[in-house]
């Protein structure tokens, strides 16, 4: 008996096709063979790690000077709504750091008791988060 004898019967017949399921995909059928993921997560984890963050810069007293100027400025021309970048700092959720994100809008208000910079878009900033306050270029 040869090994084929054994299915010489049934080695013939058409492929069978489901009145009732329509056909899997290709796709869908490949992801039944794909590896198994044993350590899930792991992947992401690895990536956040690898994120970089950055330290929050503290200003010297030239540059808090400089800040403090531009600061009183911003606010002696709020009734005009002046448009103005900050520059400041965003603490990260996830792990020490952050980063340094840059805004340019109308400044909406700046409250000296809460210490914060509103900008017209709703964005509030503290004052010990920003490094610098500028004109926009085309305001120049």
């Amino acid at each position: 008996m040869t090994e084929n004898s054994r299915y010489d019967d049934i080695i013939r017949l058409p492929h069978h096709v489901s009145q009732n399921h329509p056909p899997m995909p290709m796709r869908d059928r490949a992801a039944q063979f794909a590896p198994f993921a044993a350590l899930t997560g792991y992947e992401a984890a690895i990536e956040e790690t690898a994120r970089l963050t950055s330290e929050r810069r503290e200003l010297d007293a030239p540059e808090a000077e400089e800040l403090d100027r531009r600061l009183a400025a911003l606010i002696e021309r709020l009734p005009d709504r002046p448009e103005a970048t900050v520059e400041y700092f965003v603490p990260d959720e996830r792990k020490a750091g952050g980063a340094y994100v840059s805004v340019t809008g109308r400044v909406r208000h700046v409250s000296l008791p809460e210490r914060t910079l509103v900008m017209e878009d709703g964005t509030a900033i503290g004052f010990e988060d920003i490094l610098s306050v500028s004109e926009p270029r085309s305001s120049r």
